[in-house]
């Protein structure tokens, strides 16, 4: 940290913690409406064939049901004579809802792809209408009144891609985490310092850094759109962070006031020691979460912005809140000391951490080879992973959302909300659709295809034309396509390509829309920019580390060491989420994989790990930088952060797994895998491989060429720069 700065800041110590804690207050008034401005969706590539399909529906043809009402035949079938008054009600009367329009019921229509084949329900689809701003608000209105209802001769449950409910399910599971989570963080900070001054610290940064975070978000949605998801990166990486951040600043603040140096004094070298190390360490998990932004879908920029948003406020809580409230603490800091807790080794010589070390560096390849394969078997189950898109059954298995999914998926010949919706441009002639109609009727899985002109079934007219109204525009023609599969299966994958692989007809364009369409759109605007978002996280990372080792092999060990780790953490959760182990214990439904909460466990996973190399490395270099040899420098650091390293990463992981207990399972399976890859780097990786191969390439882990050497030698930076402090006398027993 720069000279002047530190002494600027610890002399005004007591005025920037008033304007602070008046800046902290704004914040809360401002950020705590945030709640009210984040979507629900976003995981759709905006600029994909298959949004502008889907976004002509809407506009051109009045859009896809947006909810499914499933009404239920408490005694014999819907077509009894009682129920099917009931089911006629209850049409009628969604019809009169204002905020309702396009009903469309069996009751009325009759059709076989509203009817289950056992008879006992039937559906009656509807779109959600009005303005924007109070559409959440309608369709939480429409649920509470519809769901679990009953007239004593009929059910009701509401489903649907708008019925799903996630966004009040998630900011329950949010409040129930931090529940969790708050209270088990304090009682380790307290283990972990022995002090209960001490240990309120870090929650004071984490709630500065959440509180900070939502105003920031509460501005961003103001101009983009922003995932409600994104409330859970901020809660969990702010108390992390918060926790990482003060843990190491105060420990290395207390290590100075044991070698008799004054509260100021003490603050102005943590600031240029562990301070750097805490400013270093956020540039470089700014890097990995910014990553994100080359993304599409706006669910994965709703993270980045929430990332940088909250590592940024943390970085200025930790490193010009804290070190002020030190400066006032002073020694206080070590106040309501728990006797029993915090005792230090008074021997000299490593910790039980750089005993540990020594352990592994004594037979490196003895302990590298068997923890490589047994991360790679972990890992294996990566090899089998697919995609998919979150649904209903995202939520658990007694959501409403989830049992209307379940039914359609079970009792229905085909699911009649995730049709396959072709839309023809540039046509206005309904006859110009009718060959591409037939040829998609001909498609196996295609049990049914409605144009203007008609219906078609294997390339046959099924039924009189629907009407035009549905399905004809003066400048394009609509046909819906119900398939009889899973909409996220490899088959119904296999239609909508047969689809898009016929010829349109002369100057038309064939935009495919619907379920199986934005699956494929999505995962290939994963898929197809995964390679960019890689490309920014290695070049960033190495040069950040090179600034930092003025190595080029430290870098390209860090990135390896994390493809190791994340390989392992996928793993456990495609063995988990995917192929099902574990399921009733954490109570979700095993679906397909879903490539942006992977993306996004990775890139919150890789910063956070950079935070542990950089606090490893500032101190392994240095103690080289103070002329220990390359193992002795590994042993003085392990032993210097191992116990910091492994308390964060308990710490952090305790706020990530707290998710777990929540009823969605993509923030079940976000909480896990970055709760797991924490803990596995900070332990397996930190603690055992880094030592094995630091040991193994000895001096050359220091290696740069001659003329990056120069370059470091100019403009790097390392933790054992310090603040200028007043002098101060040795301990006597130093």
């Amino acid at each position: 940290m720069n000279t002047s700065f530190g002494r600027r800041l610890v002399d005004s110590a007591r005025v920037v913690l008033i304007l602070s804690a008046l800046a902290t207050i704004a914040a809360a008034v401002f950020g705590l409406s945030v709640f009210a401005n984040l979507g629900t969706q976003g995981y759709a590539n905006p600029a994909s064939d298959s949004a502008r399909a889907t976004a002509l529906v809407d506009q051109e043809f009045g859009g896809s049901p947006d909810l499914v009402f499933l009404v239920h035949a408490k005694t014999g079938t819907v077509d009894a004579p009682a129920a099917t008054a009931s089911g006629k009600k209850l049409a009628h009367e969604l019809a009169d809802d204002p905020s309702l329009t396009d009903v469309t019921s069996y009751f009325d229509t009759h059709a076989p792809t509203l009817h289950s084949r056992d008879g006992t329900d039937a559906l009656i689809l509807a779109q959600v209408d009005g303005p924007d701003s109070t559409r959440d608000d309608r369709i939480n209105t429409i649920l509470d009144k519809y769901n679990d209802s009953s007239d004593g001769v009929t059910s009701v449950l509401v489903g649907g891609p708008d019925g799903t409910d996630i966004g009040r399910q998630t900011t329950a599971d949010v409040a129930l985490a931090e529940s969790i989570a708050i209270p088990l963080v304090l009682i380790l900070l307290v283990l972990v310092f022995g002090s209960a001054v001490a240990a309120l610290l870090p929650l004071l940064v984490a709630l500065v850094s959440i509180i900070g975070s939502f105003a920031i978000l509460n501005g961003i949605t103001q101009f983009t759109d922003v995932s409600i998801f994104a409330i859970n990166m901020v809660t969990a990486l702010g108390l992390g962070l918060g926790v990482d951040y003060a843990l190491l600043f105060v420990s290395r603040y207390r290590e100075e006031l044991k070698t008799g140096a004054a509260p100021r004094d003490a603050v102005l070298t943590t600031l240029g020691t562990a301070g750097r190390t805490i400013a270093f360490s956020a540039v470089t998990v700014l890097a990995a979460l910014s990553a994100m932004l080359v993304f599409p879908p706006y669910f994965l920029k709703s993270f980045a912005y929430a990332g940088i948003a909250v590592v940024a406020v943390a970085a200025f809580a930790a490193l010009v809140i804290l070190p002020c409230a030190l400066v006032l603490l002073g020694a206080k800091v070590n106040s309501g000391k728990v006797p029993w807790i915090g005792k230090e080794r008074a021997a000299a010589g490593p910790s039980r951490w750089g005993r540990l070390t020594q352990g592994v560096m004594r037979r490196p390849l003895l302990v590298l080879v068997p923890t490589l394969v047994v991360l790679g078997v972990i890992a294996a189950p990566l090899v089998g992973i697919t995609s998919g898109n979150p649904d209903d059954r995202v939520l658990s298995s007694s959501a409403p959302a989830h049992r209307v999914g379940d039914a359609l998926r079970t009792g229905f010949s085909s699911d009649a909300s995730s049709a396959v919706d072709v839309v023809v441009t540039d046509t206005d002639s309904p006859a110009d659709v009718q060959g591409l109609a037939q040829r998609v009727s001909r498609i196996d899985g295609v049990s049914r295809v409605d144009t203007a002109t008609g219906s078609w079934d294997s390339g046959r007219s099924a039924a009189a034309a629907p009407g035009s109204d549905r399905f004809s525009r003066p400048d394009a023609q609509r046909m819906t396509a119900t398939i009889t599969m899973d909409p996220a299966s490899e088959a119904a994958k296999d239609v909508v390509q047969q689809i898009r692989s016929i010829r349109a007809p002369a100057g038309s364009e064939v935009l495919v829309a619907g379920p199986t369409a934005v699956l494929i759109d999505n995962t290939a605007a994963i898929t197809d920019n995964l390679w960019l978002a890689a490309l920014i996280i290695v070049v960033i990372t190495m040069i950040l580390l090179f600034l930092f080792t003025g190595s080029i092999v430290h870098p390209i060990r860090a990135i390896l060491s994390n493809v190791v780790t994340l390989s392992a953490t996928f793993g456990v959760m495609v063995w988990m989420f995917q192929d099902g182990h574990l399921a009733s214990v954490f109570g979700f439904t095993p679906t397909p994989v879903n490539y942006s909460m992977l993306v996004l466990s990775a890139c919150v996973a890789f910063g956070l790990s950079m935070d542990y190399e950089v606090f490893l490395l500032g101190r392994i270099k240095e103690a080289r930088d103070a002329g220990a040899s390359s193992d002795a420098a590994v042993v003085t650091g392990v032993s210097k952060t191992g116990r910091i390293i492994t308390s964060c990463a308990a710490l952090l992981a305790v706020s990530f797994f707290a998710f777990a207990t929540g009823n969605v399972s993509l923030i079940q399976m976000f909480g896990l895998a970055t709760g797991l890859a924490i803990l596995i780097d900070a332990t397996i990786v930190r603690i055992v491989l880094v030592p094995a191969v630091m040991k193994l390439l000895g001096d050359r882990a220091w290696y740069a060429p001659p003329a990056l050497r120069r370059l470091h030698n100019r403009f790097g930076i390392s933790e054992g720069a310090t603040v200028d402090a007043e002098p101060r006398p040795v301990p006597v027993n130093a």
